[in-house]
């Protein structure tokens, strides 16, 4: 007797991965993938790094760890899976329980009947409705198609000037990978700022580091026109009016669900423009599961539904429908909080939960934050900077999200932080957390739980915090702190801000005392590179009798705006 008969409509991240669990649960069932592209299982958050030359075989996309090709003879003979390439599927029939595809080489078409569905049809990326959209040399990231044409223009070294319309996580990573090929790139960015993700004042540092590295930025403008000669991208026209001349753009603007087909089927479709299903990945109809960037999902801290298209993600979700279709609904996917992090040159940006923006615009009206500014290991292994920002409930100080940029380990922090979010845990619970601790990997306080310490301090009112954004906008409304820098001597003929600060030394404060506002109800603002000593000036301060002393938080290494020196 045959077995249960299983197809999965995508071939990209989530429905080879839905598909390979069915198998796993259920050896006798009839496992089909139908997938619109040649390629299958491709690694297209890799796109980027094969773009800029990270690697050069393109089968690393497709590969297994062990490196074979996941093509239709490797599911085949792997996994007694039938996979079918280039086959498009152009309906589905619920009350038959078939699908009707046809092969976008050939033309033949067919019909394929099933007892579970899994949708997995992805996402398609979002392109401005503005004039020259369909100009030759304008392409998106989102396909194998498009990373093969990027790593061809790297490749051929004949364009010279690029524009990448988006600065979000794919907009970012395709910066680096055209300017590592010596494109010069100008990214564009509607918004404010790049990384809608981080806050502001991180945004900012990330923004900064990007210019660094020679690329061009340009915020709170977007894409008018794009111009061309002939069919020809030529350059864009900003809604400024600004012509930038370019032989290529990208564009990273964002994607939504591809719900065509499930749209035309009857399926529900929730108000994020996903799929709408259930714990268990069921759709409205439960014969049908649906995965991956076509759905939407419940973000776990908000309780709302979202649209979280993350390839790790869609490798879950895949998991969780894959096993429910095989079986029966007996495990859940319970929701996201949407963690992400990108590569920036050498800098890391990350992110968990929500941001400090975030957290306003949904309504929550008792938080608090900080930011630590510290190394990630010791200064004899090569310390490197990590930046964080941390948000939590006043009262109850349980986390709700945590940002984290710099050269150091970021990755390792957002993933302690994203574990303390999905267990729930408060500022308390972290204090003393039991992690692994030896030079080469941390400080014996990691940053991770120092920053714990600075929220801790806060939140007791041992520390009274304020952000360089709030400095600076104090001294642009012409009010008058008074600015303590106390770094040594050399540090500040190095470098330093310019903004009317007096430098007294740490380990000299003590003695100059005198040198500060008579009047003890004066503001004070302390900072140092990263204001640890600024923290310890504060305290000696409040000790002897100044009641309005401040900490810079993260100190001249999170101030992101020009520097005198």
């Amino acid at each position: 007797m045959a077995g249960k008969k299983i197809i999965v409509i995508g071939g990209s991240a989530a429905g080879p991965k839905a598909a390979a669990k069915a198998r796993r649960i259920d050896n006798d069932a009839q496992v089909v993938i139908l997938q619109k592209e040649a390629d299958l299982s491709m690694a297209s958050c890799g796109y980027p790094y094969y773009v800029g030359g990270y690697f050069d075989d393109r089968n690393m996309l497709l590969s297994t760890p062990t490196g074979i090709t996941r093509d239709p003879l490797f599911y085949l003979n792997a996994k007694d899976i039938e996979a079918l390439v280039n086959t498009e599927v152009t309906s589905i029939d619920r009350n038959a329980h078939h699908v009707t595809f046809h092969n976008t080489l050939t033309g033949d078409s067919g019909q394929m009947e099933y007892d579970k569905l899994v949708i997995a049809t992805g996402a398609v990326p979002r392109m401005p409705p503005i004039p020259g959209v369909g100009l030759t040399g304008i392409t998106t990231l989102q396909s194998m198609k498009d990373a093969d044409f990027l790593r061809k223009v790297r490749d051929e070294g004949k364009i010279k000037k690029a524009a990448v319309v988006g600065g979000g996580l794919i907009g970012i990573e395709t910066c680096e990978a055209l300017q590592l090929a010596g494109i010069e790139i100008t990214v564009i960015e509607l918004l404010p700022q790049l990384l809608t993700f981080l806050d502001w004042e991180l945004a900012k540092l990330v923004e900064n580091h990007v210019k660094s590295k020679g690329a061009n930025v340009i915020t709170d403008n977007g894409i008018a026109e794009f111009l061309g000669e002939n069919g020809i991208l030529t350059g864009v026209k900003l809604e400024n009016g600004t012509e930038l001349p370019c032989e290529l753009a990208v564009v990273a603007i964002g994607v939504r669900p591809n719900v065509k087909l499930a749209q035309e089927a009857g399926l529900d479709i929730g108000e994020r423009g996903g799929i709408v299903v259930n714990e268990y990945m069921q759709t409205s109809d439960p014969d049908i599961y649906a995965v991956g960037d076509c759905i939407e999902t419940i973000n776990l801290i908000t309780e709302k539904k979202v649209h979280a298209p993350y390839g790790d993600l869609a490798n879950l979700q895949g998991r969780v429908a894959g096993e429910n279709a095989a079986s029966s609904n007996c495990v859940t996917f319970p929701g996201t909080i949407q963690t992400g992090i990108c590569k920036v040159f050498d800098y890391a940006a990350g992110s968990t939960g929500l941001s400090e923006s975030a957290a306003k615009k949904l309504g929550y009206k008792d938080i608090i934050t900080i930011i630590n500014a510290s190394p990630d290991k010791p200064g004899f292994m090569d310390a490197e900077l990590l930046v964080t920002k941390l948000v939590a409930d006043r009262n109850t100080g349980k986390i709700l999200g945590a940002q984290c940029i710099g050269p150091g380990n970021v990755s390792k922090q957002i993933a302690q932080w994203a574990m303390a979010i999905m267990g729930r845990l408060t500022v308390e619970d972290i204090i003393n957390a039991d992690l692994p601790y030896a030079p080469p990997f941390s400080l014996a306080i990691d940053h991770f739980i120092a920053t714990a310490h600075i929220m801790q301090n806060k939140m007791k009112g041992r520390m009274n915090g304020i952000s360089c954004v709030e400095v600076k906008k104090k001294l642009d409304n012409k009010e008058t702190p008074f600015i303590l820098d106390v770094r040594g001597p050399d540090e500040y003929e190095e470098t330093r801000l310019g903004i009317g600060e007096t430098l007294i030394p740490l380990g000299a404060l003590r003695r100059r005392l005198n040198e500060l506002p008579e009047d003890k109800n004066r503001e004070i603002i302390c900072y140092c590179k990263i204001s640890l000593r600024g923290y310890e000036a504060a305290l000696v301060i409040t000790a002897n009798g100044w009641t309005n002393v401040r900490v810079m938080e993260g100190g001249m290494a999170t101030w992101p705006y020009p520097k005198e020196k």
